[in-house]
Parts: structure tokens; sequence; C-alpha cells
């Protein structure tokens, strides 16, 4: 299994856990969709994909996964962070601003103020706000932004008209 992940000293980094579907790997159980995690990696000296050696769950965030909504939002904020971040190169500010993100859909429904608030933080942190522009509108000029924004704001606006009604 390919595991991405966003870590507060290295950026976006990508590892391998061998064997991890199997039930008695040493992983099984241990790595899924936002979790947060020790983990202790063997870099590799051919390629960025490093063996993952050992992990320690710290916040499964089972409530994302449990919601379509949630989790449409989350994958967002992630792709997000991916495309616009350059592998294995620090990113303190943008990590702390993704678990933030993570543990407010881990309590609440994602709304489009949030989504907004979220891209213009970003802007911000990569020193791109512009404030004659909307933060959207400069990432997209600047980046290509992950395909599911138009659904999540659509979705998101859905659920907003079902609820007041």
């Amino acid at each position: 299994m390919i595991v991405t992940w966003c870590t507060i000293e290295h950026g976006i980094l990508k590892t391998v856990a061998k064997g991890a579907r199997r039930p008695k790997s040493p992983f099984f159980g241990k790595i899924d969709l936002f979790f947060e995690a020790e983990f202790e990696i063997a870099r590799s000296k051919k390629s960025d994909l490093h063996a993952l050696r050992d992990i320690s769950i710290i916040n499964t965030r089972a409530k994302i996964r449990k919601s379509y909504q949630k989790t449409l939002a989350a994958s967002y904020f992630v792709e997000l962070i991916t495309k616009v971040s350059e592998p294995e190169a620090p990113i303190q500010s943008i990590y702390k601003l993704l678990v933030r993100a993570l543990n407010f859909l881990d309590k609440s429904n994602p709304t489009q103020k949030a989504i907004l608030h979220f891209e213009k933080e970003i802007t911000s942190e990569l020193g791109i706000l512009d404030p004659d522009k909307s933060p959207l509108k400069t990432l997209s000029e600047t980046y290509n932004l992950p395909r599911i924004r138009p659904d999540l704001i659509e979705f998101i606006n859905k659920q907003n008209k079902e609820s007041d009604s």
C-alpha cells in the first residue's frame, strides 16, 4: 500500500507499507484516510517512495469517514495542499492549517464559509493572497485546482437547501 503523508518537518512524503492489507501485518488497521500518526520511515536513496517502518496512531478522525460531505471536504483540503506544496519540503504553517481543518471536520459539517476560509488561509501562507481577487481566483490562476471543488460546493449548497426545508 502506498501512503501519502503531510508532515510538519518534511512536507508531503510518500511511503510504501509492505503487507499493510494482510491481517497479521503490523500496519493492519493503522492506516486510513485522515489519520494523524507518528511514524518511522527508512528513506530511499533511489526514489521519493520511502519504506514505512513503524506507526503509532494519534487521532483517527473517524467521524470524517462516516460522512460523505466531510470526506469530500477533507479530500479537497488534502488534494489542494498536495498541489501547492513541493514534495519533501517543510510546510509547517500549511500542515497546521490542515490539522485545524481536519479537526474542524471531525466535529462539524463543512460549510461554504469554511471552504473559502481554508482557501484564503492557504493563499496567505503561500504569500499569494491578493486583496483585489478572491483566493479561489488567485489559486486557480497559479495552480490546477482539485476537480472535486465544484462537486463539494454543490453538495454543501444542496445539503443547506435540504436542511432549510
